[in-house]
């Protein structure tokens, strides 16, 4: 009975041991091999990989038999020596010395049960001695010795040679020089120990000499507990996102050239303009061709208050970066072309919530434009009139088919503003839209993982559309209204490129490709608050523009191949705001002459006062003087004016609204008292 009782656990396979092994730490790989990041995901104690015997400095193994085990190499798992001289000890009443074999502790380490505190009873010692027999049947004395060194506890939390050689001097196993050795194998028998016994200890394993080096080095390391990793740290937000189990070990596609290239890029930028400017970044860069993600910066910290969240996953308000997929879907449809002119004026919709007004960023209006100067230079209110004619379903499911997964409403949800970049996006999201459009309208997902499936293609957009979208981000010359002849956008090869900054100035982008890279970058404040002082092009586009320098050193970037159905053709401007050209259309769309509609066939509106408009009386000035000045577009002959539900003299050249202090609701009537247009302005 005695003998079953005390019948030890099946001793498993010995290579069955270590691939159960699981560390508390996973690890993040970029392409070539080579460490990204390392994450702890298990916190209830900290071990590494399993650490092979042949990785471990040999002076660490001889000095830990010779302070726990000596007989070690000769004993079949009980030292019966040791333990005849502690029962002698025991009976002479003498302080009893341990008799435990480094086997007998590789059991405890394994079936804590059998090693539990106050375990000294001789039923206990003899269910130690018969599991230590066993694990000597199954395996050699080496693979007893690596086992103990991997089980075995150490300073603080960390378990294992690997953990404990990190967290006490910063280097691996196999580093260990002869009196760090010793120092960790005095640490053994009590990984609490005061620096002055752990030093007393390493001293029986060195010369006399060696005394005064091992006690400084015992004081060093008594209060170290937590891990001196050897993580580079370079993609730690990735490594968050895609290490969730502990051991895990994932190879990305991530080239970490590119990565610190985004990252310095990105920390250059974010100190330049101070944490009291902006505090938060991102980057991502994709390669066209295959959709790896070669870079994934999901912040820097820096001044950041928010350094843990992803900024490259981050849902964010898109601000102007969905304009030109806008403009590509109406080219595609070829209700538009690049030369088509847009009314860039003071316009409002009616919507379920009331008066929709949209304004441009310097809330100036540059009258008539093409599409190519309404793109380039990022206008609202043309962007907004294009959603008129596109339909907001139809642009919202645009959107969908080019991967903005976020977008979970239907258009009306979103309504007039879905043309401004009201809807949340990431820069994933971003970055892949825009290689959509450097791919010529052909879809696939991006990869992230080396082994993630390419995806099958999708044509999600007419190839010349997406060309003629391109051809109008990259024309420096077409956003210089806005931009400048030589802002950041401008690269010394062929790029395209779109900035973007959403509502309160919460949120910058700037995304473009070449022909062979996407690179889109985010900066802001990932707690909300909003940047001061900060533009498209003092923001985030610095960031982007040093990054595509350093993916093209030494090759420039290209235009991709023009495609069959785009045609040039000279186009002249009735307008006279911009000069005649060459341009770029899909074939059956090109027109000599670009003109606005005239008077009689657009739909009559008020031009002044302009929505929204507040106005203030002068004090020095008769009140009776001071009036307002109502001017109406189109052809106005048979409509009638209110003010506040009040009818106006029908006389148009005496047309005034006098400056009377508050709220007033200008409304435009047709013949039969149908509401035609209407403006809110403010008097003070």
């Amino acid at each position: 009975m005695l003998w079953w009782w005390t019948a030890p656990p099946t001793v498993p396979a010995y290579a069955d041991l270590k691939r159960s092994w699981k560390s508390s730490e996973a690890w993040l790989h970029a392409r070539d091999g080579s460490l990204l990041s390392e994450v702890r995901v298990d916190f209830a104690q900290r071990r590494l990989a399993w650490v092979p015997l042949g990785e471990i400095a040999p002076a660490l193994g001889q000095d830990v038999i010779g302070l726990e085990d000596h007989r070690f190499l000769k004993h079949g798992g009980v030292d019966w020596l040791a333990l005849g001289g502690s029962i002698r000890d025991a009976v002479q009443g003498k302080r009893a010395r341990g008799a435990s074999t480094l086997t007998m502790q590789t059991a405890a380490f394994l079936w804590p049960d059998i090693g539990r505190p106050g375990a000294r009873g001789w039923f206990d010692k003899l269910r130690q001695m018969r599991t230590a027999w066993a694990i000597e049947a199954s395996w050699n004395k080496n693979q007893i010795l690596e086992a103990y060194l991997n089980l075995a506890p150490f300073r603080g939390e960390n378990q294992g040679v690997g953990a404990g050689s990190l967290a006490l001097f910063g280097k691996r196993p196999a580093a260990l020089d002869p009196r760090e050795a010793a120092v960790m194998a005095a640490l053994l028998r009590n990984p609490v120990a005061r620096p002055d016994q752990v030093g007393q200890r390493a001293c029986r394993l060195m010369q006399p000499a060696d005394c005064p080096a091992l006690q400084v080095l015992a004081e060093a390391v008594a209060g170290t507990g937590s891990l001196k990793a050897i993580d580079p740290g370079l993609a730690p937000h990735l490594a968050a996102r895609l290490l969730t189990e502990p051991g895990m070990k994932v190879t990305t596609t991530i080239d970490p050239a590119v990565q610190r290239l985004a990252a310095s890029a990105l920390q250059h930028q974010l100190q330049g303009l101070g944490a009291s400017r902006a505090r938060d970044g991102a980057v991502v860069v994709l390669d066209n061709a295959s959709g790896e993600v070669l870079a994934y910066v999901g912040g820097v910290g820096l001044g950041s208050t928010a350094a843990s969240v992803d900024g490259a996953s981050a849902p964010r308000q898109a601000g102007s970066t969905l304009k030109p997929h806008l403009y590509a879907q109406l080219i595609e449809r070829k209700w538009l072309t690049a030369a088509s002119i847009l009314e860039d004026s003071p316009v409002q919709l009616d919507t379920a919530s009331g008066l929709y007004v949209p304004r441009n960023y310097d809330n100036a209006f540059m009258g008539p434009v093409s599409v190519r100067r309404a793109l380039a230079n990022s206008l609202n209110v043309p962007a907004v009139r294009a959603l008129l004619l596109d339909g907001v379903q139809d642009f919202r499911d645009r959107l969908a088919d080019l991967g903005y997964a976020g977008l979970e409403a239907d258009g009306a949800y979103y309504g007039f503003s879905l043309a401004l970049g009201s809807a949340e996006v990431t820069l994933l999201e971003q970055a892949n839209s825009y290689r959509t459009l450097a791919n010529l309208g052909r879809w696939s997902p991006f990869r992230i993982r080396s082994d993630d499936p390419a995806g099958e293609p999708r044509q999600v957009l007419d190839p010349g559309a997406a060309w003629i979208t391109g051809d109008m981000l990259s024309d420096a010359s077409a956003r210089a209204s806005t931009f400048g002849v030589d802002s950041a956008l401008r690269l010394p090869f062929w790029a395209a490129a779109k900035t973007g900054t959403s509502k309160a100035m919460r949120d910058n982008w700037c995304i473009g490709y070449s022909d062979r890279f996407t690179v889109a970058v985010w900066v802001g404040n990932l707690e909300g608050d909003p940047m001061r002082a900060v533009s498209g092009t003092s923001g985030a586009a610095p960031v982007w523009r040093d990054v595509m320098i350093g993916l093209h050193q030494g090759k420039p970037g290209q235009q991709p191949a023009r495609p069959a159905n785009v045609v040039a053709a000279p186009v002249n401007f009735a307008t006279g705001r911009e000069p005649p050209r060459s341009e770029w259309f899909l074939e059956g769309t090109a027109q000599q002459t670009m003109a606005q509609a005239p008077a009689f066939a657009r739909r009559p509106r008020i031009t002044n006062p302009v929505s929204g408009a507040v106005y203030a009386r002068d004090p020095d000035i008769p009140g009776d003087r001071q009036s307002i000045g109502i001017a109406i577009s189109g052809d106005s002959g048979d409509l009638r004016l209110t003010l506040d539900g009040r009818p106006l003299p029908a006389d148009q050249s005496a047309r005034q609204v006098p400056l009377i202090p508050g709220s007033h609701l200008l409304t435009l009537l047709d013949a039969s008292g149908k509401m035609v247009d209407q403006v809110r302005f403010t008097v003070r």
